[in-house]
């Protein structure tokens, strides 16, 4: 694994923050795709049975940041935290999930547990791999807990909509995506 210097990796951060506030204030996650490689991986781990796999910028475009970040408009994902490794070209960046509708004592809703994202930088201010983790019991009961309120969004409620009507593209049984979890 290629090293690369601090200061490029820094402003790849840089980037990639602000391509992140540009995307959560237009409600729209698909223009960070530009960010990654032609044929970077994106997955995530979704419970003991499913993993996530988006193969490829179009993939991660379309399903990823399209499909999967659909209904999140108003969602913010601040990052607390970012772990620079230049030596590998790893970054570790650790968010919270806070949406724009509020509890009745005016506090957001927000995810509990700890989120975050483990990312291969290729160079030229790409990523090629991303893997996140998020708690999703966590997520599914703030989800819950918002549609009790009456405070999910019609984009949000199509999205669990159709999560329900049978598998989506980019799910797979645990261990049987094109790409695995761990592979790099």
């Amino acid at each position: 694994m290629p090293g690369f210097p601090r200061e490029e990796l820094e402003e790849m951060v840089q980037r990639w923050l602000q391509a992140n506030r540009d995307a959560e204030a237009a409600g729209d996650w698909r223009p960070l795709a530009e960010l990654y490689t032609p044929d970077a991986t994106y997955g995530w781990n979704y419970g003991p049975d499913t993993d996530f796999m988006a193969v490829g910028r179009d993939e991660i475009r379309d399903l990823a940041l399209g499909a999967e970040m659909g209904g999140l408009d108003g969602w913010q994902y601040p990052y607390e935290e970012i772990l620079i490794d230049d030596r590998k070209g790893f970054v570790v960046g650790f968010w919270r999930q806070v949406a724009d509708a509020t509890r009745p004592d005016g506090t957001p809703y927000e995810v509990n547990g700890i989120g975050g994202s483990w990312f291969r930088y290729a160079g030229d201010f790409q990523w090629d791999w991303q893997r996140d983790w998020f708690d999703f019991g966590n997520a599914a009961r703030t989800f819950l807990d918002m549609m009790s309120a009456g405070v999910l969004s019609e984009g949000m409620t199509a999205r669990m909509n159709r999560s329900m009507r049978g598998p989506l593209p980019g799910y797979y049984p645990a261990g049987t995506s094109p790409v695995k979890i761990w592979e790099r």
